[in-house]
Protein backbone atom coordinates (compact mmCIF):
# COMPACT_ATOMS: atom_id res chain seq x y z
CA UNK A 1 0.00 0.00 0.00
CA UNK A 2 2.85 2.40 0.77
CA UNK A 3 4.18 1.81 -2.76
CA UNK A 4 0.80 2.76 -4.23
CA UNK A 5 0.54 5.91 -2.14
CA UNK A 6 4.10 6.91 -3.03
CA UNK A 7 3.50 6.28 -6.73
CA UNK A 8 0.31 8.39 -6.65
CA UNK A 9 2.15 11.29 -5.00
CA UNK A 10 5.06 11.05 -7.45
CA UNK A 11 2.61 10.92 -10.38
CA UNK A 12 0.91 14.06 -9.07
CA UNK A 13 4.30 15.76 -8.76
CA UNK A 14 5.09 14.71 -12.33
CA UNK A 15 1.88 16.34 -13.56
CA UNK A 16 2.78 19.61 -11.81
CA UNK A 17 6.33 19.54 -13.22
CA UNK A 18 5.10 18.60 -16.69
CA UNK A 19 2.55 21.42 -16.63
CA UNK A 20 5.19 23.99 -15.71
CA UNK A 21 7.76 22.73 -18.21
CA UNK A 22 5.30 22.57 -21.10
CA UNK A 23 3.84 25.96 -20.22
CA UNK A 24 7.34 27.41 -20.63
CA UNK A 25 7.64 25.51 -23.92
CA UNK A 26 4.28 26.87 -25.08
CA UNK A 27 5.33 30.42 -24.24
CA UNK A 28 8.57 30.03 -26.19
CA UNK A 29 6.76 28.45 -29.13
CA UNK A 30 4.02 31.08 -28.97
CA UNK A 31 1.16 28.58 -28.59
CA UNK A 32 -0.17 26.27 -25.90
CA UNK A 33 -1.41 23.98 -28.69
CA UNK A 34 2.12 23.58 -30.10
CA UNK A 35 3.31 22.61 -26.62
CA UNK A 36 0.45 20.11 -26.42
CA UNK A 37 1.48 18.57 -29.75
CA UNK A 38 5.06 18.24 -28.51
CA UNK A 39 3.91 16.77 -25.18
CA UNK A 40 1.70 14.19 -26.87
CA UNK A 41 4.35 13.41 -29.49
CA UNK A 42 7.01 12.82 -26.87
CA UNK A 43 4.54 10.93 -24.71
CA UNK A 44 3.62 8.71 -27.65
CA UNK A 45 7.27 7.89 -28.26
CA UNK A 46 7.94 7.02 -24.60
CA UNK A 47 4.68 5.06 -24.23
CA UNK A 48 5.39 3.10 -27.44
CA UNK A 49 8.90 2.30 -26.25
CA UNK A 50 7.62 1.14 -22.86
CA UNK A 51 4.95 -1.00 -24.55
CA UNK A 52 7.52 -2.56 -26.88
CA UNK A 53 9.84 -3.32 -23.99
CA UNK A 54 6.98 -5.04 -22.19
CA UNK A 55 6.17 -7.03 -25.38
CA UNK A 56 2.60 -7.62 -24.23
CA UNK A 57 0.60 -6.55 -27.26
CA UNK A 58 -3.07 -7.47 -27.28
CA UNK A 59 -4.17 -9.90 -29.97
CA UNK A 60 -6.30 -8.72 -32.90
CA UNK A 61 -9.66 -9.84 -31.44
CA UNK A 62 -9.06 -7.75 -28.31
CA UNK A 63 -8.53 -4.66 -30.46
CA UNK A 64 -11.73 -5.29 -32.42
CA UNK A 65 -13.79 -5.51 -29.23
CA UNK A 66 -12.92 -2.00 -28.06
CA UNK A 67 -15.78 0.49 -28.51
CA UNK A 68 -14.94 3.32 -30.93
CA UNK A 69 -15.26 6.10 -28.38
CA UNK A 70 -12.59 4.51 -26.16
CA UNK A 71 -10.02 4.98 -28.94
CA UNK A 72 -10.50 8.76 -29.15
CA UNK A 73 -12.27 10.40 -26.22
CA UNK A 74 -9.39 9.98 -23.75
CA UNK A 75 -6.99 11.64 -26.19
CA UNK A 76 -9.43 14.46 -26.88
CA UNK A 77 -9.88 15.10 -23.16
CA UNK A 78 -6.11 14.98 -22.68
CA UNK A 79 -5.52 17.57 -25.41
CA UNK A 80 -8.18 19.83 -23.92
CA UNK A 81 -6.75 19.47 -20.40
CA UNK A 82 -3.10 19.99 -21.36
CA UNK A 83 -3.74 22.92 -23.69
CA UNK A 84 -5.92 24.48 -20.97
CA UNK A 85 -3.13 24.04 -18.39
CA UNK A 86 -0.57 25.65 -20.66
CA UNK A 87 -2.89 28.58 -21.42
CA UNK A 88 -4.09 29.09 -17.82
CA UNK A 89 -0.80 28.76 -15.89
CA UNK A 90 0.71 32.05 -17.14
CA UNK A 91 -2.57 33.78 -16.31
CA UNK A 92 -3.46 32.21 -12.93
CA UNK A 93 -0.17 30.72 -11.73
CA UNK A 94 0.71 27.06 -11.44
CA UNK A 95 -0.60 26.57 -7.88
CA UNK A 96 -3.99 28.14 -8.56
CA UNK A 97 -4.39 26.39 -11.92
CA UNK A 98 -3.56 22.95 -10.58
CA UNK A 99 -5.66 23.53 -7.46
CA UNK A 100 -8.69 24.43 -9.55
CA UNK A 101 -8.14 21.50 -11.91
CA UNK A 102 -7.81 19.25 -8.87
CA UNK A 103 -11.25 20.48 -7.83
CA UNK A 104 -12.66 19.31 -11.16
CA UNK A 105 -10.87 15.97 -10.81
CA UNK A 106 -12.18 15.46 -7.29
CA UNK A 107 -15.80 16.25 -8.19
CA UNK A 108 -15.79 13.94 -11.21
CA UNK A 109 -13.98 11.21 -9.26
CA UNK A 110 -16.63 11.33 -6.53
CA UNK A 111 -19.45 11.13 -9.08
CA UNK A 112 -17.70 8.37 -11.08
CA UNK A 113 -17.05 6.35 -7.95
CA UNK A 114 -20.55 6.79 -6.59
CA UNK A 115 -22.19 5.84 -9.89
CA UNK A 116 -19.66 3.12 -10.84
CA UNK A 117 -18.70 4.74 -14.14
CA UNK A 118 -16.18 3.13 -16.50
CA UNK A 119 -16.99 -0.35 -15.24
CA UNK A 120 -15.27 0.26 -11.91
CA UNK A 121 -16.73 -1.00 -8.65
CA UNK A 122 -18.98 1.63 -7.06
CA UNK A 123 -17.64 3.65 -4.14
CA UNK A 124 -20.83 5.17 -2.70
CA UNK A 125 -20.72 8.63 -1.21
CA UNK A 126 -20.69 8.58 2.55
CA UNK A 127 -20.59 11.24 5.22
CA UNK A 128 -16.88 10.57 5.73
CA UNK A 129 -16.14 10.88 1.98
CA UNK A 130 -18.10 14.13 1.79
CA UNK A 131 -16.23 15.53 4.81
CA UNK A 132 -12.94 14.52 3.18
CA UNK A 133 -13.92 16.14 -0.12
CA UNK A 134 -15.05 19.27 1.71
CA UNK A 135 -11.75 19.43 3.56
CA UNK A 136 -9.80 19.05 0.31
CA UNK A 137 -11.93 21.74 -1.32
CA UNK A 138 -11.34 24.04 1.65
CA UNK A 139 -7.60 23.46 1.28
CA UNK A 140 -7.82 24.22 -2.43
CA UNK A 141 -9.70 27.43 -1.66
CA UNK A 142 -6.98 28.45 0.81
CA UNK A 143 -4.25 27.70 -1.77
CA UNK A 144 -5.98 29.78 -4.45
CA UNK A 145 -6.66 32.70 -2.08
CA UNK A 146 -3.25 32.56 -0.36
Amino acid sequence: MLLHITLAIVAGAAIALQAGINTALGQRLGSPLYATVVAFGAGLCFAALAALLRARVAAGPAWRGVPTHLWFVGGLLGVFALASFYWLIPRLGIGTTLSLTLTGQLLVALAAGHLGWFGLPPAPLSTLRLIGAGTLLLGILLVTKG
